[in-house]
């Protein structure tokens, strides 16, 4: 639900504002994958925080749904000091949801906060992110 409010928040624009991966096997396996991947693009996954508890007390039927923060720590670090206004926004998060034999990953596209930015070096930065989770949630795919 928190993903699905956050990712509400980044104005639609066309049919990347959001990167989607749906993966064969199972939650578990990818979950597995999904950190490998992260740690492998040079991340660190920050926290894993469970959202299927609050939506199984709304009604809702699934077991298996979580969002994935994970960030560099160095990099994180210099943008909280340098870019305050962006600590609402790190580290990222990649949403992953159980959909029955299959597993769903989504994210928003980070090049979506460019009215964020405030210079070419955060402009930049946005753009690497973009093709660096576009090419995280690929290799996820690609793993089954």
């Amino acid at each position: 639900m928190l993903a699905v409010i956050w990712l509400g928040l980044i104005p639609a624009a066309g049919a990347e504002s959001l990167f989607m991966a749906r993966s064969s096997q199972a939650f578990p396996e990818t979950m597995t994958v999904l950190q490998e991947v992260i740690a492998r693009h040079g991340y660190t996954v920050s926290r894993v925080q469970r959202v299927d508890i609050g939506l199984t007390g709304s009604g809702f039927q699934t077991d298996m749904y979580r969002l994935v923060f994970f960030a560099k720590p160095d990099e994180l670090r210099d943008l909280s000091q340098r870019y305050p206004h962006l600590i609402p926004y790190l580290p990222w998060p990649i949403t992953i949801f159980a959909e029955g034999e299959e597993t769903l990953l989504v994210t928003a596209n980070p090049a979506e906060l460019r009215a964020l930015a405030v210079n070419d070096e955060l402009e930049q930065l946005f753009q690497r992110w973009s093709g660096e989770f576009r090419a995280m949630l690929e290799e996820v795919r690609k793993r089954d």
